[in-house]
């Protein structure tokens, strides 16, 4: 089993820990996906556990559970995989 970043909200209730901690976690996750090494239904648990956050990344965080929410086709197309990347980027880019 794949084990991977605690997301922020997890992590503590520091606020000025919490919007780096979830940026680094989406990269790393991010990472893993893109490279094959994590299925999305666990990329999809992951975001599923995020909790809320507040401003342009919590649109992002939202934006992403949302998507994961209702792309649960199977198998997975080459499109909606491109997609969720693109989802699990916003979190992290500015």
């Amino acid at each position: 089993m794949t084990r991977l970043p605690a997301p922020a909200a997890e992590l503590g209730n520091n606020p000025l820990n919490s919007i780096p901690d979830l940026l680094a976690s989406a990269k790393t996750v991010h990472d893993r996906y893109k490279a094959g090494r994590i299925e999305r239904e666990t990329v999809r648990e992951w975001i599923g556990r995020l909790g809320t956050y507040n401003g342009p990344t919590g649109d992002r965080v939202r934006d992403a559970v949302e998507w994961f929410r209702v792309n649960k086709t199977e198998p997975v197309p080459d499109e909606i995989v491109l997609a969720d990347l693109d989802r699990i980027a916003a979190i992290f880019r500015p």
